[in-house]
């Protein structure tokens, strides 16, 4: 829906975690699961060609595509996370990751935050949680890439208790993310027009 409603590209993928963890690097331990890291290793590469490389290499070349055409990307990875990890309940609903180090994704997720917040004050929206925005994943590979100035890479992560909850506020959830994010970029876009330090978003993609 986030895609269809920004007219972006949905570079999805089906796979789960537990065959290969495709926003780790290649490298990365966790990259298979415990079910599939003692798999053989030509099991293993098998499993990277057939599900992990082409989603990533279709992201890599959408991200190139616009970046050559003088575009700033400004990429949304969607993942959900489980409400309670080792006994730890999660305390949110929404989290946005981004590398505190470039502005550009620090100053989108505090509008982002603030205009879903405005939107649904009963929603808790935290910056870089669960997880740390600028830790291993496709996000950080692209940003070893791409300047600030090009690339701009968000994560965008939901409590799964609304992805296994009821429709109506799994549908909710997703109508408030497309509407402050649309009043964000807009923001951002009437900023850059005023010449002022915020995200130059006015010519933009948006990967899903």
């Amino acid at each position: 829906m986030i895609a269809a409603a920004f007219r972006a590209p949905l570079i999805a993928a089906t796979v789960s975690r537990l065959l290969v963890d495709l926003n780790r690097s290649p490298t990365h331990r966790a990259v298979f699961s415990p079910l599939t890291r003692a798999a053989p290793a030509a099991v293993r590469a098998a499993i990277v060609a057939a599900y992990y490389l082409p989603h990533r290499r279709r992201v890599e070349r959408f991200v190139a595509r616009a970046a050559a055409r003088g575009h700033r990307v400004i990429h949304v990875g969607a993942h959900s996370f489980t409400p309670v990890r080792n006994g730890i309940r999660r305390r949110a609903d929404v989290g946005l990751l981004y590398d505190p180090r470039r502005r550009a994704e620090a100053n989108l997720c505090a509008r982002w935050k603030a205009a879903l917040t405005a939107l649904d004050p009963r929603l808790t929206v935290r910056r870089n949680y669960p997880y740390a925005g600028k830790g291993d994943g496709l996000t950080a590979h692209l940003r070893a890439t791409y300047g600030n100035a090009v690339y701009v890479g968000i994560e965008l992560e939901i409590n799964q208790r609304f992805v296994r909850g009821a429709a109506t506020r799994r549908k909710a959830l997703l109508a408030a993310l497309i509407a402050s994010l649309r009043a964000t970029l807009a923001a951002g876009a009437a900023d850059a027009m005023r010449g002022t330090s915020a995200p130059a978003v006015a010519r933009r993609r948006t990967v899903s």
